[in-house]
């Protein structure tokens, strides 16, 4: 059985600590900040065993070699954190990685950037997705290109709908905000934002978000919904994820 404990760190980043409780192990899911990792697993009396990167980004992996200096635990990730950040194990699409006898998939999820994945916990139901798609948002596309992207959410879309996604930022007020602008007639939506605004005045976290729910709501899930394609445009889902990207991006 594992045990997800969540934290803020930085700014606008969570951490994640997934806590195998048969093996004793613990993984950390990016490390945005290595000495709040630490603390943290401290409190929980967990000893760090492993780390699992989803992408580059220093607020993600930033913290690898002050945990692994403290701990000696393995760093796994994709291929593009090799020559930014230690690493020891390289993984891809289709690849697993285990937490003691709990087995994790490897989702290619790049788009936000080229080699960014995700970790799909099948038999808990959850996903720990970075920065690929968050409450009612998804990353920007700093380095992918619009139909990787959306073929990247369709695998996440893929995933069953009770999936709980593990984002990686607190952005979900500002992207409701955009939710709305962009698919004004959803109900579901709306009152998503209500509860979301409520939360936020009250300091409360939005992460994690289920698939289901994001299935009904978030646009970037949805650019292949028929009137979000009228509203935005383009004749093929993927353009139309461009056009909301790009107004995203200047909203």
């Amino acid at each position: 059985m594992i045990h997800v404990h969540q934290f803020p760190c930085l700014s606008d980043n969570y951490g994640f600590l997934v806590h195998d409780t048969d093996s004793h192990q613990t993984a950390a899911i990016d490390t945005p900040d290595g000495k709040e990792y630490l603390r943290q697993a401290d409190q929980k009396g967990w000893r760090i065993t492993q780390i699992w990167n989803t992408h580059w980004h220093p607020d993600h992996a930033g913290g690898n070699a002050a945990i692994r200096d403290a701990t000696g635990c393995t760093i796994t990730g994709p291929a593009e954190i090799e020559g930014k950040f230690p690493v020891d194990r390289i993984v891809a699409h289709g690849d697993t990685v285990r937490l003691g006898e709990v087995e994790a998939q490897v989702m290619d999820v790049s788009g936000h950037t080229n080699g960014h994945i995700a970790y799909y916990m099948a038999d808990a139901g959850v996903a720990f997705v970075g920065d690929s798609v968050f409450a009612l948002g998804c990353g920007r596309m700093f380095e992918g290109e619009p139909k990787q992207f959306w073929d990247s959410l369709k695998r996440i879309k893929s995933l069953p709908p009770e999936t709980l996604l593990y984002c990686a930022h607190e952005y979900t007020a500002s992207n409701a905000r955009f939710a709305l602008h962009a698919d004004p007639d959803n109900a579901a939506l709306q009152a998503y934002a209500e509860e979301i605004a409520d939360k936020r005045a009250k300091d409360e976290w939005t992460v994690p978000t289920t698939l289901e729910r994001e299935l009904a709501t978030n646009p970037f899930l949805r650019a292949d919904e028929p009137a979000l394609m009228a509203r935005w445009g383009g004749t093929a889902p993927y353009e139309t994820f461009a056009a909301l990207r790009a107004a995203k991006d200047n909203f």
